[in-house]
């Protein structure tokens, strides 16, 4: 039985982890490197910012001190965006006990790196248990208790247990997965295909392309984890399938309305300016062109997205280029 979560960041996902722990009966202590923002959090208990109207209980506390942010705890909860979570985990890993288990909520894949959220979590703080809480889950639904099932994937299986058993609920349902590199390869190229979603959108292209392009998606991502080491029926369930159909039709997806800005034809820095928070697929649609390249196989709507993000290339044109790739059998 968890009997206390140390929760790391103060963002939208970090609240709304931190207040389910909490009405499960689990006190948490949530860590933010900003004092002011943490001070904010203790004194309106509403994070007002990223999920307004919603209110912190009770049994979550805060603070900005790395030197008590692990005291008693015995399940780390990491909810830092992929491509800040090394310098802040650099921050804290003096302080943080070898023997506690961090379960990442992130998604995506580093740049430069080209590591999954775990790996950045172990190649900072060294060999330690890991598990990473995935699949379709709108922070904004889940604050409102609507109904949503995730999975909790591990290559441990007691740690992969322990953080169903402390995040399922009536309304959350938590199913247990081994594959770890599939459940983190899912989340991090599902929003990439989510990107193209919006422009899609943007474009006013109509359901039939949606339709066609969350089917080739699904192709390729299984095709990069399968290459990987992850296995195919992974992408078939929750944290592949599952999560890149919420993540493409909804509309307050961020990655889909970032795509749909660009789709009426708004530039990709245009678009990250106007935005409060991080926009995950845009950096990882770098790091999995890498990859791609790396691991020697095709991915069309990747490679797209990227033309279109990073080299400028006209979002009609692009479309057209999809469109009118060589003919060939689907399977």
């Amino acid at each position: 039985m968890v009997e206390l979560v140390t929760v790391i960041g103060t963002g939208q996902m970090a609240t709304v982890c931190s207040a389910m722990l909490a009405e499960r009966g689990i006190p948490v202590r949530m860590w933010g490197a900003d004092r002011a923002s943490v001070e904010a959090l203790k004194s309106t208990r509403e994070n007002q910012r990223y999920l307004p109207g919603v209110r912190i209980p009770d049994r979550v506390s805060f603070t900005h001190d790395r030197a008590r942010a692990f005291d008693g705890a015995d399940l780390i909860l990491s909810a830092i965006p992929c491509q800040f979570m090394r310098t802040v985990w650099e921050t804290l890993a003096a302080d943080c006990p070898e023997e506690i288990p961090i379960v990442s909520v992130a998604k995506g894949i580093e740049n430069e790196t080209l590591l999954r959220p775990t790996q950045i979590l172990v190649d900072v703080l060294g060999d330690r248990s890991v598990a990473s809480l995935s699949g379709p889950s709108v922070a904004a639904e889940l604050a409102r208790h609507l109904p949503a099932t995730v999975v909790a994937a591990s290559e441990s299986p007691w740690l992969a247990s322990l953080v169903q058993e402390a995040f399922a609920s009536q309304w959350f349902r938590v199913y247990t997965n081994d594959d770890l590199i599939g459940v983190e390869v899912a989340g991090a190229t599902k929003n990439i295909i989510a990107l193209a979603a919006g422009i899609l959108d943007g474009l006013k292209a109509g359901d039939n392309a949606k339709a066609a392009l969350l089917t080739r998606g699904l192709v390729e991502i299984t095709r990069l984890g399968e290459s990987l080491g992850a296995r195919r029926e992974t992408f078939a369930g929750l944290a592949g399938l599952g999560d890149l159909v919420t993540t493409c039709v909804s509309p307050v997806g961020r990655n889909r309305t970032a795509g749909e800005q660009i789709g009426r034809g708004k530039s990709t820095q245009e678009v990250i300016d106007a935005t409060p928070w991080v926009i995950e697929g845009i950096p990882t649609t770098r790091s999995v062109q890498q990859l791609a390249l790396q691991q020697k196989i095709e991915m069309p709507i990747t490679e797209a997205v990227h033309g279109v993000l990073f080299e400028g290339r006209d979002v009609l044109t692009t479309l057209s280029e999809l469109m009118a790739r060589r003919l060939k059998g689907e399977v």
